[in-house]
């Protein structure tokens, strides 16, 4: 309950309703009062009005505490309720801030999406220019394929614009392992029939730019297959890159006579992701063909090694056998060593005092041996 709140206006003064009861309990405490002293004054000359008199004055006082306690309490339960009207109020502008920053942020987030989508417009506008332009268009085709093949190839596989012996200049050439012959890519699509398709009002129209656009893409197949196709110097199959998937796509869709005309003459009809993949394949032949260039090479190793091994077994016969002769040779020393000792022994055996005759006859004996 808002006890601050205005009843009614006075003088130019407002009466809230905390005003209304504290007069309204003033009003009461003076009506009890009078009747207390009329009731004191009527029974004034009774013994027993004094007494009366007493408990109503107690009651007096109690009446009087409990208004002043009424009214504290109102003036308490009214700051109580203003301090949780203060607590709601920040809470609520808390909430309102907190709010107020999120809308801030996601507007921003709006915003740059706005920028974004503004940016991507222009790049779809200036792709379309590109496109409408034959000489735009023709280098958009290069530079995307040239992008594929120098993510996916070595640098000495390929080369871009380079001759060949009729004179012509394949937009790109890719060297194959292990061999001179190399792999042609075309990358100029004819485009112009193609968007006149998309833009053909009528059945007349849509035959006439289906005609043209059978009529150019089969053309340059034949100029493909006749200028870059050279037995000996250029693969058997040439690709033709066409930038685009959609119109890839449209082509297998709608125009699968081309298609198989152009894979009779050896010409194949490849969309970035097909070229890709061509990459990755030809990747998977470079490095088997490294794994082969290493094979031999290490076949050569072990060849070496093997034969370092049969030198090494030789040169450990030869050794052995010298080990074998000086073996015999320490054997033989041994048994002359042998002989020399047992020969000393004998001289230590002999009677040093026998007479000289004795001596005699044994001298011719041993010098006999010696």
């Amino acid at each position: 309950m808002d006890l601050d709140r205005a009843l009614i206006v006075i003088g130019g003064n407002p009466v809230t309703l905390l005003d209304a009861i504290t007069a309204a309990a003033i009003f009461a405490l003076l009506l009890l009062i009078a009747a207390v002293v009329l009731s004191w004054r009527a029974q004034a000359n009774r013994q027993a009005g004094l007494r009366r008199t007493v408990e109503l004055e107690y009651r007096i006082a109690e009446l009087s505490g409990a208004l002043k306690s009424l009214v504290e309490q109102s003036h308490g339960s009214q700051i109580q309720l203003a301090s949780a009207l203060d607590e709601r109020l920040e809470q609520a502008s808390a909430r309102t801030g907190q709010s107020l920053n999120q809308l801030h942020e996601r507007l921003a987030v709006i915003d740059a999406a706005q920028k974004n989508i503004t940016a991507l417009s222009s790049e779809m506008l200036t792709l379309k220019d590109i496109l409408s332009n034959k000489q735009s268009r023709g280098a958009y085709g290069q530079a995307r394929m040239e992008a594929i093949i120098r993510d996916g190839l070595p640098n000495n596989a390929y080369a871009f614009q380079d001759t060949l012996s009729n004179g012509t200049r394949p937009d790109c050439l890719v060297s194959l392992p292990d061999s001179q012959i190399r792999l042609a890519i075309d990358a100029k699509f004819p485009l112009e029939a193609f968007n006149a398709i998309k833009t053909a009002r009528g059945e007349n129209e849509l035959r006439n730019a289906e005609a043209r656009l059978r009529g150019d893409v089969l053309k340059h197949v034949k100029d493909i297959a006749e200028k870059y196709l050279l037995a000996g110097e250029t693969h058997e199959t040439a690709i033709m890159f066409v930038p685009s998937e959609a119109v890839y796509a449209e082509l297998y869709e709608r125009f699968e006579d081309v298609i198989q005309k152009a894979h009779r003459a050896r010409v194949i009809i490849a969309s970035p992701n097909v070229l890709m993949l061509l990459v990755q394949t030809l990747q998977a032949i470079f490095k088997d063909a490294r794994m082969r260039e290493q094979a031999g090479l290490i076949k050569v190793e072990v060849t070496r090694l093997l034969e370092d091994v049969a030198r090494l077994k030789d040169r450990v016969g030869e050794l052995q056998k010298h080990f074998g002769l000086a073996v015999s040779d320490l054997e033989k020393l041994g048994i002359s060593a042998e002989k020399v000792t047992r020969r000393g022994l004998r001289i230590e055996s002999l009677d040093l005092q026998q007479p000289e005759t004795a001596v005699e006859v044994v001298r011719p004996k041993l010098v006999e041996r010696t």
